[in-house]
């Protein structure tokens, strides 16, 4: 199938965008091309939070070439403004004849105001050229800045009876280290990896990504802070967030005080008596986390799914039977209490790491 010329020129957009994959958060993925004549006279993608926009680059780059020119642009240019002024002005000033938009800026702030913007300044404007592959490569910020409540993807390495650890807790290692390294290669795309309590007791993990300089923030549930300030989460410059359940009057201890000094203490609501994870969510997107990867344990998870807050899931699979009624499962909580209720998964990949396998999809 021939492509038109919308769709090259905004396909190579998106190739300029996913260049600063996992690095531009709590911003999306952007990128941006100048046409003219049928010859790309700028290229620009949007390289790091509080770093010029997409557009910016490009035109930049292009200089006066600009004028009379077409802008290619995977998100719609932004009209209010964050850390950078909007680019529309600029876009405006620069002499730009057409710009062909990929998607609408799913800001509240934006939101078709900057489309708006540049038609009134006398300039075409075209939207839809790719919006699907490019809503895909930006799914993370588009839920995050919606809905204020961070993307989440769990992440399970697991038996093929669903067991991540014995009876006895032993966990290492159930996948290969070929699986091992391409999860942790798919760990620098996110702002941050959150395990529960258990995980950190039973595995005392670093939770570090092995094949980036990335300082990903780790998240630990643990509502009666029993960590210990020793533990290797504390290993190297990474920020730590410990969700715990409010402080009552005359229950401040020294293991509080400790773990406190070494991490950001996050209090959250209470939920039956146990941590609210959408109000941990909520609060943990306040502090502009957009995207964060769960990697265990069983309860967590299994809470994540009981409270529909899971938003895909990689489930590496191992050709291994654990067995046993003890042993400790991928997805535990409560679960749902009819198969009708199962939670449901679709635009499922499946990918082959020699005999193991990784299942991936969205979830609802």
């Amino acid at each position: 199938m021939i492509k038109s010329h919308d769709e090259y020129y905004m396909g190579l957009a998106l190739k300029l965008a996913l260049k600063a994959k996992g690095k531009t958060s709590p911003n999306p993925l952007v990128g941006a091309i100048v046409v003219k004549a049928d010859k790309i006279v700028g290229r620009g993608f949007h390289a790091k939070a509080g770093f010029a926009h997409a557009e910016i680059v490009a035109l930049d780059q292009a200089g006066k070439k600009a004028f009379g020119a077409t802008l290619y642009v995977t998100l719609e240019p932004c009209a209010h403004t964050g850390r950078t002024p909007p680019c529309i002005n600029r876009i405006v000033e620069s002499g730009i004849k057409e710009v062909v938009v990929g998607m609408i800026y799913p800001n509240p702030l934006n939101n078709g105001k900057g489309i708006i913007f540049l038609k009134q300044n006398n300039i075409k404007v075209r939207v839809g050229v790719l919006e699907k592959q490019l809503k895909k490569i930006n799914e993370s910020f588009i839920k995050y800045i919606t809905t204020r409540i961070p993307f989440v993807t769990v992440k399970v390495a697991e038996s093929l009876d669903g067991r991540i650890a014995t009876r006895t807790g032993d966990s290492k290692w159930i996948t290969s280290d070929k699986s091992r390294a391409f999860a942790h290669r798919i760990r620098k795309d996110y702002d941050a990896i959150m395990v529960g309590v258990n995980t950190v007791l039973r595995d005392n993990p670093s939770l570090n990504a092995w094949f980036s300089q990335k300082k990903l923030i780790k998240i630990i549930v643990d509502s009666n802070l029993s960590i210990s300030e020793n533990s290797n989460i504390f290993a190297g410059e990474s920020q730590v967030i410990i969700i715990t359940l409010a402080c009552r009057p005359g229950q401040e201890t020294e293991n509080r005080k400790s773990l406190a000094a070494k991490a950001k203490i996050l209090e959250v609501k209470e939920k039956a008596g146990q941590i609210n994870l959408r109000d941990a969510l909520k609060k943990l997107a306040r502090l502009q986390i957009s995207n964060i990867m769960v990697e265990g344990g069983g309860t967590l998870i299994g809470s994540l799914f009981d409270e529909r807050l899971v938003d895909k899931i990689l489930f590496f699979i191992s050709p291994k039977i654990i067995g046993g009624k003890d042993a400790v499962s991928s997805v535990m909580g409560n679960g749902v209490k009819r198969i009708d209720q199962a939670i449901k998964l679709r635009e499922l990949k499946i990918r082959r790491f020699d005999e193991e396998f990784l299942i991936e999809a969205m979830v609802g």
